[in-house]
């Protein structure tokens, strides 16, 4: 097949969160499969940079990113202006057989909507948990959704959900059930096959081996909860002397309000910021971090708990998160959207090595066992199969 991914970020804008390498890891799975993937996105990187090549093959997939008309709107609006999609998806589109839709309220799938449409090109769409009209921007949702983005849903052959309650979601906007398929996300596990000696971001940083990790890495965003974490914390750091919160992740807006935060409990000296950290650096954090907290507002399907299993790291993350039902008692403790829960459920994990290693072990046999990328290359393969299919 010839299979067209369209998002409006790709690799390596690794700031640009989960969707990024779920997007990489399953196109590079399909090209291993005999699949001719292009990926159809925009020179976003960062708030500042932009990247430079505007075609490339990357493990395979072939790349065409197309400028944004300001890094600024894309990067801190999370709206990418990129007119020079219009015509490759007049003059390419007709030679896909299949089309592949990430993300939900973008510019580029309303663009590459009104010509699938025109040209008879079938279309799944996968919205990674977009799809809610949470946090900012309510009004904007709703006028989008109405213009567009209840055609991209009702045209699409098939939508994909993470989880069941993204597939709820889908419902509450129309989509019939026999239109919803869950997948999963996953990880590349050979990522995690020679994992730092534990150790190694302690000595970087200064932290000693007494020290109780909690580690905090995402988006610098409020949707996440880092504020939250920081209340936890101050209160935690009363009763454990010996704890440290380790924030790693880019600024998503968030970051003033934060450090704001931190200084008001008075528990700056207690606090760590890395920024960004990718690749071994970031698995360093995970090997030598205690606990692995992601305290979200609202949260689909979060990359970073899979990282945290497939590193031994046992997790804690707040009711609110999409697969908190895989997270509790197997891997890690769930908790109601509370400081004092948070703090309470942070206190017995690092006062419990036992229970740390029982975590620790069950987190790797279930992200092997679940997560991997060709098992969810070989679930979408035959998505895209049934949608031609039906199509003739």
């Amino acid at each position: 097949m010839k299979i067209l991914q369209v998002i409006p970020y790709f690799v390596p804008a690794w700031s640009y969160g989960g969707p990024v390498p779920a997007v990489y890891n399953l196109s590079k799975e399909l090209v291993k499969k005999g699949h001719e993937v292009t990926v159809y996105t925009t020179d976003a990187l960062e708030a500042k940079n932009r990247i430079r090549e505007a075609e490339e093959i990357i493990d395979g997939i072939d790349v065409r990113r197309f400028k944004n008309l300001s890094d600024t709107i894309a990067y801190n609006h999370n709206i990418f202006l990129s007119p020079g999609i219009i015509p490759e998806v007049k003059k390419r589109l007709k030679s896909f057989d299949i089309i592949h839709l990430h993300e939900y309220r973008t510019i580029q799938n309303i663009i590459v909507h009104r010509y699938a449409m025109k040209y008879g090109i079938p279309y799944v769409l996968q919205a990674h948990g977009s799809v809610p009209r949470v946090m900012a921007k309510k009004r904007l949702k709703q006028l989008y959704d109405n213009l567009w983005g209840y055609k991209l849903l009702r045209d699409a052959l098939r939508v994909i959900a993470l989880t069941e309650t993204e597939a709820e979601q889908y419902k509450s906007m129309g989509v019939t059930e026999d239109k919803i398929e869950i997948i999963p996300s996953a990880i590349d596990l050979s990522e995690f096959e020679n994992l730092p000696e534990r150790g190694e971001f302690r000595r970087k940083y200064g932290l000693n081996c007494d020290q109780k990790v909690i580690l905090y890495l995402a988006r610098i965003h409020k949707i996440k909860g880092p504020g939250l974490l920081v209340k936890a914390f101050a209160g935690l750091a009363k009763e454990l002397d010996t704890a440290m919160l380790v924030i790693v992740g880019p600024d998503d807006g968030y970051l003033p309000s934060l450090k704001e935060l931190i200084k008001e409990q008075d528990i700056e000296e207690k606090v760590l910021f890395t920024g960004p950290l990718y690749g071994k650096k970031k698995l360093e954090a995970y090997v030598d971090a205690d606990v692995y907290v992601l305290p979200s507002v609202y949260e689909t399907f979060p990359l970073a708990v899979l990282e945290a299993f497939a590193c031994g790291t046992p997790v804690i993350v707040t009711d609110r998160c999409g697969i908190a039902d895989m997270v509790n008692c197997q891997a890690g403790v769930v908790v109601s959207y509370d400081k004092d829960q948070l703090s309470n459920a942070m206190l017995r994990i690092l006062s419990d090595d036992e229970k740390r290693r029982e975590f620790a072990e069950k987190g790797k046999l279930l992200v092997r066992e679940k997560f991997n990328w060709q098992k969810i290359a070989e679930q979408a393969e035959h998505i895209y199969l049934g949608c031609l299919s039906s199509r003739y």
